[in-house]
């Protein structure tokens, strides 16, 4: 009876964090079902081990593993909020599956997951902080006159500015920008006011 107890708190869990944090968010529609199926399928897998007479360690080593292989393996980029959101819901289904003597502990550990997500995806949390990768017309071998010429078009203050491609034949720069939006002055490379949105 208590194991299903905690299928029931694993289920509510996930579809709090997938439709409660992830979706209004993100609004990513093909890695809800991604989310979904990750924990569910760790949920099944998990508990049809702990019932065997295989080890604990090797069903989750299987599970991390498949998880992993399938990050590793994608089709398409996911950001690193997303493969937290991942492991979220991997984590949420072992702590479904596994016996405990307590289900207050499981639900308790469940709820601290949902918890530290939802707080660490905030909209608000770090909000000024930017990234972006940009592409200069020009060729910039300068450092300084580097930061100068993307805090300029950026309005914003440059914190880390890598060189990604420098082409001095085609007089191009691709730069990975990491920056603190000034509230109301940031700009895009083109000049024109940028979107409040956030940016990866």
């Amino acid at each position: 009876m208590s194991q299903l107890v905690l299928f029931g708190i694993d289920i509510c869990a996930v579809v709090l964090l997938v439709f409660g944090l992830y979706f209004p968010r993100h609004r990513r529609r093909d890695l809800v079902v991604a989310y979904l199926g990750v924990n569910v399928g760790v949920l099944a897998v998990a508990s049809a081990l702990s019932a065997s007479n295989v080890g604990a360690g090797l069903g989750l080593g299987l599970a991390l593993f498949g998880v992993l292989s399938i990050i590793r393996l994608r089709s398409t980029e996911l950001d690193q909020h997303e493969v937290a959101y991942y492991f979220s819901a991997l984590a949420l289904g072992i702590l479904g599956a596994l016996s405990t003597t307590s289900i207050w502990l499981s639900a308790g550990l469940m709820a601290l997951i949902v918890v530290v997500m939802f707080l660490g995806d905030h909209p608000r949390l770090l909000r000024h902080y930017r990234h972006q990768i940009m592409v200069l017309d020009s060729a910039v071998t300068d450092h300084v006159a580097l930061v100068a010429q993307l805090e300029q078009l950026l309005g914003a203050r440059v914190h880390v500015a890598t060189v990604q491609r420098l082409d001095l034949v085609n007089e191009t720069t691709v730069v990975d920008v990491r920056y603190s939006a000034r509230p109301g002055t940031a700009r895009t490379a083109g000049g024109r006011p940028a979107t409040a949105g956030a940016h990866r």
